[in-house]
């Protein structure tokens, strides 16, 4: 078989196998939205944080969930902890404790800038398995697009005292713009000295803040040079990835990263928000239609099992364009979060850019 026949024999058996998913989705990641607080304020954030967002759930409350979550589902899921900056959440280590003492695996996502050497003890202490560390850029640029001067320094501090307690897989994320795309390259050699598992990169998306900066969206040409750009690093063996979002045609899918597209927003994924309530991503627009319900007033298990049926369907059964695409088979309309609810229609699509 040619490489791209083993491709489509892959994807069909995704395809076959996402079919089965969508009637008995799995559990495989909760997120846990601990507070919109944040010390920086990026251009791009898809949550809009800032210092004066609301915290999240009372402590009691998130041990009712994970309580619940244990006896319903099991520990084998993975506790995802995020933001705004978790690490502002005032009962985060009370919390990173219940999450240890009742068996799950977690982790968390951070600007790494609150991480000194015992915020990095603590983590540990707490049973941390996993930990994703934004840097967008070199010094100046990372700290412009985060309006945190001094940022840079003190996440990469952060990811050093991290690399030092030698038990946690580090990764760390860039969000590729078109301005520091021509970074790329000083970045990497940052990286590949240091001692991360992992260097992952991801297209700055129309969400959030991005939208009142359009001209900083990635061009057609700057999404072919990204992946170029990984798929060279890839095949020297270095620990570069494309991030999950988006189905990249058979030139680059298992490429760029290590598996094949596959939304898991609401078949492996569910997020509690700090208010409360339930979605399928955290990165997905919260409005009445991707809202699926609130644990103040029902049980999450009761939200999982009986709704969202809109994460459930293909959204390309909602776009006559996608419909009829002749990738829709493996796209199936594409990620969860960068879809427009109001149009109905992907604001992401890589068909005559990538394939």
């Amino acid at each position: 078989m040619t490489r791209d026949e083993i491709k489509l024999h892959n994807l069909n058996t995704l395809a076959d196998y996402h079919e089965r998913l969508r009637k008995a989705p799995v559990l495989r990641q909760l997120f846990l939205e601990l507070t919109l607080k944040c010390n920086e304020h990026c251009f791009h954030c898809g949550s809009s944080c800032s210092p004066k967002q609301p915290e999240g759930l009372p402590l009691s409350k998130y041990r009712e969930i994970l309580n619940e979550v244990r006896t319903e589902f099991g520990t084998k899921l993975l506790i995802a902890l995020t933001g705004g900056e978790p690490l502002l959440y005032l009962d985060f280590f009370p919390l990173a404790e219940i999450i240890r003492d009742l068996g799950f695996p977690w982790g968390m996502t951070s600007n790494g800038t609150l991480i000194d050497r015992s915020a990095a003890k603590r983590l540990r202490e707490t049973g941390m398995k996993s930990i994703s560390l934004s840097i967008d850029g070199i010094r100046e640029t990372h700290d412009r697009y985060r309006g945190l001067p001094g940022g840079y320094d003190l996440a990469m501090r952060g990811i050093r005292n991290l690399i030092e307690e030698d038990c946690f897989t580090v990764m760390v994320t860039t969000v590729v713009n078109h301005q520091n795309i021509k970074e790329l390259d000083r970045l990497f050699e940052i990286f590949d000295a240091m001692d991360i598992n992992e260097w992952r990169l991801t297209g700055l998306e129309p969400v959030g803040r991005a939208e009142l900066a359009p001209q900083m969206l990635l061009t057609p040409e700057d999404n072919r040079y990204l992946m170029e750009f990984i798929k060279e690093k890839r095949s020297r063996g270095l620990p570069v990835e494309y991030s999950c979002c988006h189905f990249l045609g058979l030139n680059y899918e298992a490429e760029v990263r290590d598996w094949y597209f596959l939304c898991n927003a609401g078949v492996y994924v569910a997020g509690i928000q700090v208010n409360g309530d339930v979605s399928a991503c955290l990165d997905i627009p919260r409005n009445e239609k991707t809202i699926q319900g609130n644990v103040w007033k029902e049980s999450f298990t009761d939200i999982w099992n009986s709704r969202f049926e809109l994460f459930r369907t293909p959204l390309s059964g909602r776009n006559q364009t996608c419909a009829s695409c002749d990738q829709e088979r493996f796209c199936r309309g594409g990620s969860y979060h960068s879809w427009d609810y109001e149009a109905d229609r992907p604001k992401v699509c890589f068909k005559d850019i990538l394939f």
